[in-house]
């Protein structure tokens, strides 16, 4: 088998937040190609029609005017963000768009490195081979079967599984520099699948890996949804509690109508820290509010929110642990606050 097995997480190399926040620029910026989704996994609150409708969230794709608005407020950071997410809650190659948008970002001189994750059920070559020539240095393929009528059962979807693998080996074919990752959810497939997986997918990949469930998104229960119950990571590594958001300090969102969000995960709009479409990115990030909120985690506060409490991400999905320098961030977190120390510009 050519792929390692290992998770679509990157561990290697990580910047220590600890020794860097706060941050002058975000090292990740999450923009959402399209809100919506033609699956309906039960894992996912955008898999729920009915849940969805109640936030009154825009269901639609990214103009490609405000995407380029986006990514030319880049420009007044001090440096270029280390990574663009072409994902958050749907399915981005609904949007047409998505090499362009690609395309656009690798040009800016802003944006180091691309990804997007994918259910794959519209990755064609004709739509792939454009976005390959943009210059995506990522591309996730979430894999929810390994037949159609598991497909159809846990999707809702009619997907074609043996084009599926064609357009996988296709894409390997002409990935260029392009890091091409699967990964399934091991509840659904049996001990055979598992194998069968490996070998379907194995030597026309860099990784891939067998995740578990995880109950990452606030108010939405997983294992009610699934009925699954989750007992250890999603890597399989043990739960381990965790009390501070990192991603907040190193990371923002913009929904696909430009609403922007202080978490990848706010699948129901309920952590609005602005709007793109009339704020720059810049200000949204050094906002008074977003900072209440970072203060907030800093000073061990994350139970008492009525959505942050309920996160799973923390504790199931490996992120950066910041507890044991919470003491030590604070002060400098709140001299920065009150604009006697400037944030982190490293050269």
């Amino acid at each position: 088998m050519k792929a390692q097995i290992k998770p679509r997480i990157n561990l290697e190399g990580r910047t220590a937040l600890q020794d860097v926040i706060p941050l002058a620029t975000p090292f990740v910026v999450f923009v959402d190609p399209s809100s919506a989704c033609n699956f309906s996994c039960p894992f996912c609150p955008t898999g729920h029609r009915d849940m969805i409708e109640e936030t009154a969230r825009f269901q639609g794709v990214m103009k490609l005017p405000l995407f380029q608005k986006i990514v030319d407020d880049l420009q007044e950071f001090d440096r270029p963000i280390k990574v663009l997410r072409l994902y958050k809650d749907g399915e981005p190659f609904l949007n047409k768009n998505l090499d362009k948008m690609i395309a656009y970002a690798k040009q800016s001189g802003k944006v180091e490195y691309i990804d997007t994750t994918t259910n794959a059920s519209l990755m064609t070559p004709e739509r792939l081979g454009p976005i390959l020539d943009a210059g995506l240095d990522k591309i996730n393929i979430s894999v929810d079967g390994m037949t159609h009528q598991q497909y159809q059962k846990f999707t809702g979807f009619d997907f074609d599984f043996e084009k599926f693998v064609a357009n996988v080996k296709w894409l390997y074919a002409h990935k260029g520099n392009c890091e091409i990752v699967l990964k399934i959810p091991g509840e659904l497939i049996t001990e055979a699948q598992r194998e069968e997986f490996y070998e379907t997918f194995g030597d026309h990949c860099d990784r891939i890996f067998i995740e578990n469930f995880a109950p990452c998104w606030p108010q939405f229960d997983v294992e009610a949804h699934t009925g699954f119950k989750i007992t250890t990571g999603i890597y399989q590594q043990p739960v381990t509690p965790t009390d501070t958001c990192p991603y907040i300090f190193y990371s923002m969102s913009v929904n696909a109508d430009g609403l922007v969000s202080a978490c990848f995960l706010d699948w129901g709009r309920k952590l609005l820290m602005g709007d793109v479409r009339r704020q720059s990115l810049k200000s949204i990030w050094h906002s008074e509010q977003l900072n209440a909120h970072r203060l907030m985690h800093l000073e061990g506060k994350r139970s008492q929110h009525p959505v942050c409490r309920s996160c799973g991400q923390l504790s199931h999905c490996l992120p950066d642990n910041l507890d044991a320098y919470r003491d030590h961030l604070r002060p400098r977190f709140l001299e920065y606050v009150a604009g006697n120390i400037s944030p982190d510009v490293r050269k």
